[in-house]
């Protein structure tokens, strides 16, 4: 079907369910030959071996298609026109989604990431999307560890040559055969009914990381990738 529900026929232009029976294909399909042909010189830091929630920027989500699509995450991705594409276009790249955001549908997604982890499976949050501020994480990842009683594990990746879209996150996307590195941090565990003040501090936490991380990656290559849309 080329629609999912009532929400998605809303937000839809008459021309969109053409594009959307083929367009998330052959993007996916593009992306994969493109991805596929860089190399991971460098992970820094490691892994977490059991359920987590891996948290990253909007902006760097590019080559997580291929680097994370393996491991069956569970994505939320927003109720919005342009996620309908995503979500499309994320099927095909292997991972499996549930539509939601701070702007739309956010509680509903929230129970289900939740109740996903809960069962043992991981999933990803872009923990400043949809719309941003860029780089300025809010506070859904807190709370869906704080309910699952998972850890949030900050991740983020560079490369030596790359795209940046003039989107409100300056989306980056390597160029074919750039180098890549990758930078995990540390597990952030958020404690049970976590209040307020305390979701708060975590949210903080998380961002400083990522930030600092991100910073890193760049650096590693020597390069300045601007995060804020010109003009």
């Amino acid at each position: 079907m080329w629609f999912k529900n009532i929400a998605s026929k809303k937000i839809l232009r008459w021309y969109d369910p053409i594009f959307l029976n083929i367009m998330p294909q052959v993007v996916a399909s593009l992306a994969k030959i493109l991805l596929n042909s860089c190399s991971i010189v460098r992970v820094e830091g490691s892994d977490f071996p059991g359920t987590c929630i891996y948290a990253s920027w909007h902006q760097r989500m590019s080559f997580f298609a291929r680097y994370l699509s393996k491991k069956r995450l569970i994505i939320m991705i927003s109720q919005s026109r342009d996620g309908e594409y995503g979500a499309r276009i994320a099927k095909f790249l292997g991972f499996e989604y549930v539509r939601g955001s701070s702007t739309r549908g956010g509680l509903s997604a929230l129970k289900r990431m939740v109740s996903y982890l809960r069962s043992g499976r991981s999933v990803g949050i872009l923990v400043d999307g949809p719309l941003g501020p860029p780089r300025i994480v809010k506070k859904g990842a807190i709370m869906i560890s704080s309910m699952s009683q998972v850890p949030i594990v900050p991740i983020v990746w560079s490369c030596s040559r790359f795209w940046v879209l003039n989107s409100w996150d300056r989306y980056m996307i390597p160029k074919p055969f750039s180098k890549v590195v990758i930078k995990y941090g540390e597990p952030i565990f958020v404690p049970y009914k976590a209040k307020d003040e305390e979701i708060e501090l975590y949210r903080k936490r998380l961002q400083e990381c990522l930030n600092r991380d991100t910073d890193w990656c760049d650096r590693f290559f020597g390069v300045d990738v601007p995060c804020k849309r010109e003009g």
